[in-house]
This record gives C-alpha cells, sequence and structure tokens, in this order.
C-alpha cells in the first residue's frame, strides 16, 4: 500500500481524517498485509515513535472508511478520552441481505467473546457469562436488488460501540452484512450470531429474515466481482482534541 494511494480527508499538525480501504488492516497484524498505522507513520511528520501510537480508534481490515490518526502524544490523550468516553458521533452504510420490514429500529442484544473460536463473537444468552449489554441503531435507507435478489441499504449506529458489534447484530437479525464471510452464512463464527432458531424467536422475532438461498447467492456475486464485505464507515462527528471546533466529514460508500 502506498501512501500517495490514500485519501486524505483532513490533515493539519494534530490529526489526520483518512478514507481507509477496504482490505487493509488498521494496525500491523502477525502476517505481512498492509497496515494503514505503518504507512502513515513512515511517510508523515510526527513526535510520536510508532504508527500504533497514532491509533485512536480501529476500523476492520474489511471496513472501509472514515478513520482519525493522531500526530502527537497531546492529540492522542484528549481523543482517547473522547472516544472513552463516547462523545464521538459514528455512522456506517451498509447493504444486508433481505429486505428489512421497518425502516427503523434498535437492535439490543449482549454480546461476548467466544473463547471457544477467538476472535469472534457471539450473542450472550447467560449472565454468569459475563455478556455486555450492546446497542444497534439502523435506519432504512432503501430496499433495492441485487442481482435480482433482495438487499437492504442502511444507516447503522453501533450506540454501545463493541468488537464486531455490527456483524453479529445483524447476523441475529437476520439480515447479514453481504460478502460477511465470518459471521454470514457459511461464515466461520457461529450461525445466527451463535442463536438457535427457538432463541431467535424468542430474543429477535423477525418474519423477514433473509433465507438461506437469498444469502447465498448474494453472497457468490459479491465472490465473482471480488468486492469486499458491504460495510463503509460514512460518517465521523467530533470535536478537535486542540482547537476544540467540532469537525463532522462524510464519505461516499464504495457499493
Amino acid at each position: 500500500m502506498n501512501y500517495q494511494d490514500l485519501v486524505l480527508i483532513h490533515e493539519d499538525k494534530n490529526i489526520l481524517v483518512i478514507d481507509k480501504p477496504s482490505g487493509v488492516l488498521t494496525v500491523p497484524g502477525k502476517g505481512n498485509d498492509p497496515s494503514l498505522a505503518y504507512t502513515v507513520h513512515e511517510n508523515i511528520k510526527t513526535s510520536l515513535p510508532s504508527g500504533d501510537h497514532m491509533v485512536v480508534h480501529r476500523l476492520g481490515m474489511d471496513t472501509s472508511g472514515l478513520i482519525i490518526m493522531a500526530k502527537n502524544i497531546n492529540a492522542v490523550r484528549e481523543l482517547n478520552g473522547v472516544f472513552r468516553e463516547r462523545k464521538v458521533e459514528r455512522k456506517y452504510e451498509a447493504l444486508v441481505a433481505g429486505h428489512i420490514e421497518k425502516d427503523d429500529g434498535l437492535i439490543n442484544l449482549p454480546i461476548m467473546r467466544d473463547y471457544r473460536c477467538p476472535p469472534y463473537v457471539h450473542v450472550g444468552k447467560k449472565i454468569l457469562e459475563g455478556p455486555k449489554e450492546s446497542i444497534t441503531k439502523y435506519e432504512v435507507v432503501n430496499r433495492e436488488f441485487l442481482q435480482g435478489q433482495p438487499v437492504t441499504r442502511v444507516t447503522l449506529t453501533s450506540i454501545s460501540g463493541r468488537y464486531h458489534q455490527l456483524n453479529v447484530h445483524l447476523a441475529a437479525f437476520g439480515h447479514p452484512i453481504i460478502g460477511d464471510t465470518v459471521y454470514g452464512i457459511n461464515g466461520n463464527a457461529l450461525p445466527n450470531g451463535g442463536l438457535t432458531k427457538s432463541e431467535l424467536e424468542e430474543l429477535i422475532p423477525n418474519p423477514n429474515r433473509a433465507d438461506d438461498e437469498t444469502q447465498m447467492l448474494l453472497n457468490e456475486s459479491v465472490t465473482a466481482k471480488d468486492l469486499p464485505p458491504c460495510v463503509h464507515a460514512k460518517y465521523i462527528k467530533f470535536i478537535h482534541p486542540i482547537t476544540k471546533k467540532t469537525h463532522e466529514y462524510s464519505t461516499e460508500s464504495p457499493f
């Protein structure tokens, strides 16, 4: 990955806002996959010792969209604080399988790490297991068709900000993110967010769930076109860590 290929949305002497492409890790992993943090650190002037130190929040490897990075320790401290206190407003756009019936709603399901299959998560059903409260807000943008199959374009807000929250919530809701090879149909994680059919009907009833055939055909279409999972960090609003002015940015999704 070349720094010149990155889409820089904003830069000043304290922070950067970048439109991260899909397929790029935020921080270095175990392999040789490209890392946004390393690439940025090697190509800009910063007082921080490494790219990891610039990171104040992350996007998953397959998620494209807006991400903030700090250029000095004061910006790091201030941004860590506002993210910890959930004072940053972020919205995602996703394309999900099937037509969601209601125009908006909340998915309220506690989630926890899957210790049998790390680092994935699933819906927590037992209080003793220590699941964390997790709430996702969805708003329907448009009901569409992809290769003849029903899909819904939605705006998602992760109110709780948990790891993999959007993916596991939408899978349990019956409208997994198209192209999600982890939480979608035949994915690596537990199906339906780890819930059985009876648990789905009890915890999150939805007569309009996308059936297995629809999900498989949609994923085959995405695979054939070599497209990434259809989720994009579209919007971000925050208080600048140094100037204290409000910054607000949005980008178009690639799907």
